[in-house]
Formats: structure tokens, C-alpha cells, sequence
């Protein structure tokens, strides 16, 4: 049995649309701002995809230390909006929906939806570590974007 729940975050940046996509769309450069995360791969793009990536992240359980390893598809990217999915094993997946709109004086509104589907013995354990990761992520996205030239490429 599966169960499934969603949150929402929003963030403002002081950059382009193009400049906030881009950040957003590559993945491997979520490393720079996801705090789970400790590699990612670029692989040759699933049916269907943009883009497909290789994730490993660190976890914690309680004193165990764990990683764990996932596959994300990119599977819009435009300037005003990118859905990402991720799947792991046991049938966890990862639903991200990103909408991007432009505001008064260069700002730039980025919309995030996460929705989280995990077997139900798992679920509050992988919703509980995906929002903390995510909540993480966007205090990090503004200050990112808000740099000057943006966050180097690796």
C-alpha cells in the first residue's frame, strides 16, 4: 500500500527567468544547494525525458548513516515552468513541479510543488526527510540566485 502527500515552498530571487530555469532544470547543480545530496550523474535521457540523472544522497536514520541512490528525469523545461520526477527503490517517487513567473523590479517568484509517493511503512520517514531537504534547498536557492554571476558550474 502506498500513501502520498504534497507541500509547497515559495522563494523569491533577484534574477532572470532564464538565469532561475537554469539553476533549476540542471541537476547537476542541485548538489551546490541540496543538502542530501552527494553526487550526480548525468546519464542518456529515459524515454520521455530532457534529461536523466543518477542521485546519490546521505541519510539518516536515528545513529544509522546510510546512502541511498535514485534516478530523476527532467521532464519540462521552460522558462516559466520544469517538472522533475524522481524514483527510488522501493516504489518512492518524487514529483517536482516548479512554476516560475517575473515580478516588479527583477524579481523573479519561483512556485515549488513537492508531491511524495512511498510505501505507507516508509512514508513519513521519506516526507519527513524530503521536506526538510526541500525547506533547505530554498533558503539556499535565493541567496544562490541572488549572486552576482549566479553559482559556478562544477
Amino acid at each position: 500500500m502506498l500513501s502520498s502527500d504534497t507541500f509547497s515552498y515559495t522563494v523569491q530571487a533577484r534574477c532572470s527567468l532564464a538565469e532561475a530555469a537554469a539553476l533549476l532544470s540542471d541537476l547537476t547543480r542541485q548538489g551546490e544547494l541540496h543538502p542530501l545530496i552527494v553526487r550526480v550523474r548525468q546519464v542518456p535521457p529515459r524515454p520521455g525525458a530532457l534529461a536523466s540523472y543518477t542521485i546519490n544522497d546521505r541519510l539518516a536514520a536515528g545513529p544509522l548513516r546510510f546512502r541511498t541512490t535514485y534516478h530523476a528525469d527532467v521532464l519540462v523545461s521552460e522558462a516559466d515552468e520544469i517538472v522533475m520526477v524522481a524514483r527510488q527503490w522501493p516504489a518512492t517517487t518524487v514529483r517536482n513541479h516548479t512554476r516560475l513567473h517575473a515580478e516588479a523590479d527583477g524579481l523573479v517568484r519561483i512556485d515549488v510543488e513537492i508531491t511524495l509517493t512511498a510505501p505507507t511503512p516508509l512514508f513519513r520517514y521519506a516526507f519527513r526527510q524530503a521536506r526538510a531537504a526541500h525547506l533547505a534547498l530554498a533558503t539556499r536557492l535565493g541567496a544562490a540566485l541572488d549572486r552576482p554571476n549566479n553559482p559556478p558550474h562544477p
